[in-house]
């Protein structure tokens, strides 16, 4: 039987392999559901729910309903006990990977590719990046700051001003250079500045 623990560093030599620049972001929290991993690609987010023989289908919906909010393309990653008919658990956009033991490895394959998801919700999607992210997005498209407004009006105001064309890319640019160790004195610099400009 194949465990969660057992498949994710395999599947992320699979996933580089199979996509070459990927980033691998675990346990990212998306409405109510956690997401197990987002890889970003150059130009895309891609979402990716894995079952494995120890899991069951109890939450599935919820979560689909919740990765299909704010990723460009998913997948669910299909233990042995579920291959034969996960296909009746996911949307037809979703991609199938499904993984087995071989020779006491795990061995992927790709059953279906994800095509791209018809339910993206973009403001979910900008949701995923913190606000000194969103800043720097401003910056590159030379838009104002909006220092004392909220997160969700920062977001409406990219997504009235950008072209998602454009953001995609940016997005990805944003992720691929996040900095887990840096983001609390980040996040603090960045509060301090606008507080201290609205003293001004």
């Amino acid at each position: 039987m194949l465990y969660d623990k057992d498949i994710r560093e395999p599947l992320f030599e699979f996933l580089e392999g199979s996509y070459g620049k990927i980033r691998i972001i675990e346990e990212k929290q998306m409405g109510r559901s956690r997401a197990d991993v987002v890889m970003v690609l150059p130009d895309a987010l891609c979402g990716l729910e894995i079952k494995s023989d120890a899991d069951t289908y109890a939450r599935l919906g919820r979560q689909v309903r919740d990765y299909d909010q704010h990723f460009d393309y998913n997948y669910i990653v299909a233990g042995t006990k579920h291959a034969h008919h996960v296909e009746e658990h996911v949307p037809g956009w979703w991609g199938i990977i499904t993984v087995e033991l071989e020779e006491g490895r795990p061995d992927f394959y790709l059953l279906r590719k994800a095509e791209k998801n018809p339910k993206i919700n973009w403001k979910r999607k900008m949701g995923l990046l913190w606000r000194p992210e969103l800043v720097h997005i401003q910056e590159r498209n030379h838009l104002p700051r909006y220092r004392q407004k909220s997160k969700d009006f920062v977001i409406d105001k990219i997504l009235l001003k950008v072209p998602k064309e454009r953001l995609y890319g940016q997005i990805s640019d944003e992720l691929f250079e996040r900095d887990y160790t840096m983001i609390e004195k980040n996040i603090r610099d960045y509060k301090k500045e606008t507080l201290l400009k609205s003293l001004k």
